[in-house]
Formats: C-alpha cells, sequence, structure tokens
C-alpha cells in the first residue's frame, strides 16, 4: 500500500523516497524538505500537514526572462541591485504556502523581501537581479512548487478577467434544474390528484434515471467548489463553513440514490439541482459584490493625484493624472512623488526609491536616465517625459504595503471567532436534530438534516465588514477624504486625541498677507528667487511663489541642499541663494513673527513677513470637537498663540519652534500615555509625527502633495468638517455590528423553523444567499442615510 508524501500529501505510488523517517513521492518533494530544513523553516509542516505543491520539474522554459525587453515588460522596478518583480502563482492555497513564500529572503541570500496578495495568488518579491538573474528566481520558486504563470496578461498588469468557470457551474446546475423540475412534475401531478396514470407508472423509473443523470454532474462539478474547499478544511484540521454544506448534498444525492434503487421514492434529484442552483447564484452575487469593490479600489481614480503638465512652448497646467499619456512632460518639485515611469529631461535627479524598495538611499540621476514610478524627488525641480502609461493601482499598491503587517483588527477578530465554532455548532444541532427525528419520523429526518446543513451560513457575517467599509471609503473619497484601506477606517473612529499641526493645516498654505522688509530686491535677484522658490513643496514657499509678480520665467537651480526645518539653498545664473529661518540665514530669531528670510552670496537681502490667515469656520470645528483631547504643533514661534487660545480654547497644549524630530517624541508621549492619536499635517517636516501616529492625515490644498507616510489624505477645504468625517467612521462600526446582529438574527430564525421541521431543502437554499443580498441591502441604505445626514448628496 503507498503512502502519502510527507511534503505535498500526494501517494508516493510511482517513486518512493524516504529521509529522516518520512516519505517522499518524488526528489523535487525530498529537496524542498531538506531545504526548509536547512534554513529553520520547519513550521511549514506544522501550519499544515502535507501541504505543500509538487514541484515542476521543467525550469528551463524561464531563460527567456533574462532578454531585455522581456525584463523590463515583467519587472514592475528595477534600480541598481534592487528589483521588484510581481508573479501570478495559481497553486497559492492556504496559510502555509504564504508563510512559506513570504520567508523567501531566509531562503536565498539574494532575495530582500516577499509580499503574498493571497486573494489575488499573487507575490512581490524585492531581490538583487545582479546576483539572481530573474530567470533563476522563477526556477527557485518552480523547485520549491510554486511555478509562476508568466504570460501578457501578467506581464502588461490589467486588471483580471473574471472567472467564468462559475458561470458555467451555474448554466449547468440552472439547466439540471429546470429539466428536473419538467421530469418531475408527473410525479407531483400524481401524488396532488390523488391518481396514477398508466403511462406515468411504465416510464417513471426511466424519469428517475434521468434526473439522476442530471444531478450527477452538477453534484461533482458545479458544486466541486464546497467539495475541495472543504477537503482543504478537514485535511488541515480545519472544520469550515462548506463541511456541513458537503454535508447536505451528500446525504440528499445518497438518499435519492437509495429510493431510485429500492423504488422506496422519486428522491430529491430536483430539489437538488435547485438547491446548488440558487447557492451559486448567492456565490456569483457574492463574487461580484468583492470583485466591484476591488476594482472600485485599485483601478479607479482611487487618489486623484494632479501632475504639472509642461508643453514644449514652457507653459505649465495642472491636468489629473489619468489624463496624462506617453510622451508628455511633467514638472517633480522637491520632495514630490514621480507618479509614472519616464525619461528625465532636465534637472538633476536626486531620486529616494525608499517609497518603492524600503531602502532609504537615494540614486543620481542624469538627463536622459529612466526614473521609476513611486521614486521621490530629492532636490531641484525637474522635467519628464513619460514613457508608459499610468498605472495608479501601482501607486496605491505601494502606499497599502505597509498594510500586509498590520494585525487583526477587533472585527476581524470577531469574524474568524464567530465563523471558527459556528460551523461545529452547526454540526452539533444536526446531530441532535437528526437524533431526534429519527425516532419520530425517518423519511422526515433527511430534509430536516439537510435543511439545516443549508440554511445555516456565516457568509453574511464574513460579508459585513469588507462591504460596509468598502461603501465607506468611496463616501469618503467622493468628499475629498483619501483613506489608504479598511483598517483605517476603524482605526479612525477608536481615535479620542487630535493633534494640528499649525502651517498648512489650520491656516490656509496659499492665503497670508506678506510684507517685506530689508534692501530692495533687484528685478533680476526676483526671478532668480522666484525660479528658487518653484523647486520647494512647502506651503510658506508656495504662498511666496504667488505673491512675487514678475514673469514667470524659470531658470534652472543647481547643487540644491534642503536642510528640514531651516531651509534649502541652491546656485541660480552664477548666484547662491539661501531661503528658509533666520538661523539658516544667520540672523536674530524674531520671536513675534513668521517670517522667510533671504540671502544672495551668503549677504543677507531681507525677509518676507506673514500674517497667516486661517481657515475659515475653525472656531465652529473646534466646538464640535469638544469630546476630543486638542493639542496643536508648529515649526513656527508663538507669535500666534494668543489668538490660536481663543479660537480653540479647550487646546490641551500648544508646542512651538517644533522641528520634525519633536513633534515625533510629541506623538509618542501621546501613545505612551495610552491615548490613541490622528496627527494632521502637511506631511513634509511632519512626515515622520504622520507615520508615528494611530492615523496620520495628510492635509494637501492641492493634488500634488501625495504623501506616503499617511493614513489618510485630505483636502484643505474640508478640514472644517473633520469631525463629519469622525462620525461617519464610528457610525460604520455600528453598522457592521448591527449587520453582525441581522446575520445572527437570520441564522437562529432559520435554524429554528429548519429544526422544527417547516423548512424544505430548496428553501433552505434560496434563503442562504438571501442572507448575504439582506447584508447588501441593509448596509447599503444605512451608509446611504449617514452620508446624507453629514454630506446631504448620496453617495
Amino acid at each position: 500500500m503507498a503512502d502519502n508524501c510527507f511534503h505535498c500529501g500526494q501517494l508516493a505510488d510511482t517513486e518512493r523516497i524516504t529521509l529522516d523517517g518520512k516519505v517522499f513521492c518524488c526528489t523535487g518533494c525530498k529537496s524542498v524538505y531538506e531545504i526548509l530544513n536547512l534554513n529553520g523553516l520547519q513550521n511549514f509542516y506544522e501550519l499544515n500537514k502535507s501541504s505543500g505543491i509538487r514541484p515542476d520539474k521543467n525550469t528551463q522554459e524561464f531563460d527567456y526572462l533574462d532578454t531585455r525587453e522581456i525584463f523590463d515588460a515583467v519587472t514592475d522596478f528595477s534600480e541598481g541591485e534592487t528589483t521588484l518583480v510581481t508573479f501570478k502563482i495559481p497553486v497559492i492555497h492556504c496559510s502555509s504556502c504564504i508563510w512559506l513564500l513570504e520567508s523567501l529572503h531566509t531562503l536565498h541570500p539574494d532575495i530582500k523581501y516577499s509580499h503574498v496578495n493571497f486573494t489575488r495568488k499573487t507575490v512581490q518579491i524585492s531581490f538583487n537581479h545582479q546576483k539572481l538573474p530573474l530567470s533563476e528566481l522563477a526556477k527557485f520558486l518552480t523547485n520549491l512548487g510554486y511555478k509562476p504563470v508568466i504570460n501578457l496578461e501578467t506581464a502588461d498588469k490589467n486588471p483580471e478577467n473574471w472567472d467564468k468557470s462559475l458561470l458555467i457551474k451555474l448554466g449547468i446546475a440552472g439547466f439540471a434544474f429546470g429539466n428536473g423540475m419538467f421530469f418531475s412534475y408527473p410525479e407531483y401531478a400524481g401524488e396532488i390528484l390523488g391518481s396514477s396514470d398508466f403511462w406515468f407508472d411504465k416510464y417513471k423509473h426511466l424519469f428517475r434515471y434521468i434526473l439522476f443523470l442530471l444531478s450527477t454532474p452538477v453534484v461533482f462539478y458545479s458544486a466541486s467548489g464546497y467539495f475541495q474547499s472543504a477537503w482543504y478544511g478537514l485535511k488541515n484540521k480545519v472544520i469550515n463553513i462548506d463541511v456541513p454544506i458537503v454535508l447536505g448534498i451528500l446525504v440528499l444525492y445518497g438518499r435519492s440514490i437509495y429510493e431510485m434503487i429500492t423504488d422506496y421514492g422519486p428522491g430529491y434529484f430536483d430539489t437538488l439541482c435547485g438547491l446548488l442552483f440558487f447557492m451559486l447564484l448567492g456565490k456569483v452575487f457574492q463574487r461580484r459584490t468583492y470583485s466591484a469593490l476591488s476594482y472600485d479600489r485599485d483601478y479607479k481614480s482611487f487618489y486623484p493625484i494632479a501632475v504639472t503638465k509642461v508643453d514644449f512652448e514652457g507653459k505649465q497646467n495642472n491636468i489629473m493624472l489619468s489624463e496624462l499619456k506617453i510622451g508628455d512632460r511633467i514638472m517633480v518639485r522637491n520632495q514630490e512623488i514621480i507618479p509614472v515611469d519616464a525619461i528625465l529631461i532636465s534637472g538633476e535627479g536626486n531620486i529616494d526609491n525608499s517609497f518603492i524598495t524600503g531602502e532609504s538611499a537615494t540614486v543620481t540621476k542624469k538627463p536622459g536616465d529612466k526614473i521609476f514610478a513611486g521614486g521621490k524627488q530629492m532636490g531641484s525641480v525637474l522635467e519628464l517625459e513619460a514613457i508608459k502609461n499610468v498605472d495608479q493601482s501601482y501607486l496605491t499598491q505601494l502606499w497599502n504595503k505597509e498594510a500586509f503587517k498590520k494585525h487583526e483588527t477587533g472585527l476581524d477578530t470577531l469574524t474568524n471567532t464567530i465563523s471558527k465554532y459556528f460551523t461545529i455548532i452547526i454540526l452539533g444541532i444536526t446531530l441532535a436534530a437528526g437524533i431526534y427525528w429519527y425516532q419520530i419520523d425517518t423519511e422526515k429526518m433527511w430534509q430536516v438534516v439537510s435543511a439545516i446543513l443549508i440554511v445555516a451560513c456565516p457568509c453574511a457575517l464574513a460579508l459585513s465588514a469588507p462591504f460596509t467599509f468598502g461603501h465607506i471609503m468611496r463616501i469618503l473619497g467622493r468628499n475629498k477624504f483619501y483613506v489608504k484601506d479598511t483598517l483605517t477606517i476603524e482605526k479612525l473612529s477608536k481615535i479620542r486625541t487630535l493633534v494640528f499641526d499649525k502651517t498648512g493645516t489650520i491656516t490656509q498654505s496659499k492665503k497670508s498677507n506678506i510684507t517685506y522688509t530689508g534692501t530692495e530686491i533687484a528685478e533680476a535677484d526676483l526671478k532668480n528667487i522666484k525660479s528658487l522658490l518653484k523647486n520647494s513643496n512647502h506651503p510658506l514657499s508656495k504662498t511666496l511663489y504667488e505673491n512675487i509678480k514678475t514673469e514667470d520665467e524659470y531658470f534652472p537651480a543647481e547643487d540644491f541642499t534642503d536642510i528640514p526645518s531651516k531651509g534649502y539653498s541652491a546656485k541660480v545664473r552664477g548666484h547662491v541663494y539661501k531661503i528658509g529661518s533666520a538661523g539658516y540665514n544667520g540672523q536674530p530669531f524674531q520671536n513675534l513673527e513668521t517670517a522667510v528670510y533671504i540671502s544672495k552670496d551668503d549677504e543677507y537681502l531681507g525677509r518676507f513677513i506673514f500674517k497667516n490667515e486661517y481657515r475659515p469656520n475653525l472656531k465652529a470645528l473646534f466646538g464640535r470637537l469638544r469630546r476630543f483631547h486638542i493639542h496643536v504643533l508648529s515649526g513656527d514661534n508663538a507669535s500666534e498663540e494668543t489668538h490660536l487660545r481663543t479660537m480653540i480654547p479647550q487646546a490641551e497644549k500648544m508646542s512651538f519652534n517644533q522641528d520634525p524630530e519633536s513633534k515625533l517624541n510629541f506623538i509618542r508621549e501621546l501613545q505612551e500615555q495610552g491615548q490613541k492619536v490622528a496627527m494632521l499635517g502637511d506631511g513634509l517636516n511632519d512626515a515622520g509625527a504622520l507615520k508615528q501616529s494611530n492615523v496620520g492625515i495628510a492635509v494637501a490644498d492641492d493634488t500634488h502633495s501625495f504623501t506616503p507616510s499617511s493614513d489618510v489624505i485630505m483636502h484643505g477645504d474640508k478640514v472644517t468638517v473633520l469631525d463629519q468625517y469622525l462620525d461617519l467612521t464610528r457610525d460604520a462600526i455600528t453598522i457592521v455590528k448591527c449587520t453582525f446582529a441581522l446575520s445572527l438574527t437570520y441564522n437562529v430564525i432559520g435554524l429554528t423553523i429548519a429544526v422544527l421541521g417547516y423548512m424544505s431543502p430548496l428553501v433552505a437554499a434560496i434563503l442562504m444567499p438571501i442572507s448575504s443580498i439582506s447584508v447588501v441591502i441593509f448596509t447599503s441604505a444605512t451608509t446611504w442615510i449617514r452620508s446624507f445626514k453629514y454630506f446631504g448628496k448620496p453617495f
């Protein structure tokens, strides 16, 4: 008798290899076992026994990947020693697969990290392509049993086509159900009329065999997904929701065959076909729902990034990223994210790719070099030419990279706990009801048992949180509050402490009363200063740029240097200009003013004094935020503290002259006191504080400011309705809890009726998808009502 392979679980019938007292079906499985043991990854088998994949022996087919054209088409990013590639791996099926594929860096020294997207069956890998060619990486994965599928679709990164096999299964079940009802009609009619028909009595066995033939492919093909899921669960010692469904199917099918053979009755073949038809219809609906949410999340304009397009005459226009085409030229300023793969036309490129690779090293670029989407310019303004179509889902994926490492939320834990014990409870109820009805009515027992196994379903529980949060994300996004992921919505609902940065957050970055004090600045110097200001993304620089009235003539800034919270300098037309704080320009500090100091060739010229203009209706906003702990931080001096105190009387602390590290430490101190903190800032000098906070909210007055360190990006105009966004997230949690209650109520009522024997398996199958539909309707209605309350319009 053949043993099962210790690695993949398949029968070792053609080849039997032993090692360490374990049996393997081939040398490939034995080799993977040895690799895992050598690298201390034996936990792979403890997670799920026999869950490995048998390796494919044909690995020569990947040699073409090292061709430059193919390499460029397949990879997401390649710079220096770092390359990112996303492989489609269909055989990913369980937690062991995820664990192993995310441990690749321990198996190979030239792999830096890897992330699995279980839903899409993909793995993104960062590796050193100079030491590990792409073809060798593909072979390495194949040898582990995870052969990547590479074709034009995966290379083009297009949205996946919807799986049509489920529709085929639904069609077969629908065909069998319709015809089964037709062939069953004479028997039902005879029972209802109480009379027997000669021709029916003569051909009833033929009709029953036809029903058997119709139902068999429905059971073993249309329902194959339920069988596979139940098998994987039992194989890994997990009783999932598909186990009772499969038991119900087998009970009905087996009982029907028994009745057909013994001529005891017609069986339940037609009922079984109808049952599976409605169950598959519910699954199609559920998959369509998830697919719609995923599509809206990844491929629509999730965050409307704008870019500055430059025509061949030098004229600049702001356009949406979705409007950008191959060949268009764009301008990228200091600390702005490069939104599309491009060629550098002019400027000194100093690219920080940490957003892509996780490594903080910068790469120098010269005109003619390729720059990848997701890099951040650290220096003077660049002019780029787009060489690829925009893939906004790629930027969204980068923004969500950290989400792979998030811990489970409370709602996730609640859902998983309910689902874990749900099936065990259902099986217990089924056993008890079966014993009871066996003593009363054996024929009735089969219907009761099948109905219980079918009607009980936690699908609505699993659908509650993602569907609700998906709606809320869409509503927030359409009201200029762009949330990174669904986890952020739950975190926002728990926030009780708000920390506001002053400049560009509660002040309007493009509206200030500006006066100049100092020596008169020549027209030529004003043009040079304006050219230098154009390189900066700081709110005061942008405001000053708009305020200086000279011709829009740009001169390149050479040797650009930026020191956060102090200032920046560069050489423009042979002169070195410094723009920034008093200390940066060697001047005494003026405590009661916000000013930008300017020097030329180390000679102080003067300062522009800003009288900040605050956003309208702030006092009313802070009046509505009295339930929160409020703090204000600023890199400026305390010149406007008195005004801020009158506007925000409940502020517990106001701190001024704060550098980026001080802001970060302030957030950390609040968190150490057990507070859940949301930080609102412009994402420049407070990027570290945004990242440290429980929820970082980047405030942008224009849509150029894509800030990776934040969890939320909101438009500056919406700061004064912050309370409405926070209230809506709290409502979202309430809606999810209500859908939990709705789903549990459905199951309690449905189970009660089924146990009492008043529900047929066919009715149970119809009610099963109705539970999911009811959740969708309830969620859609309640989120519509709440959005109308806050924003005065439906989503």
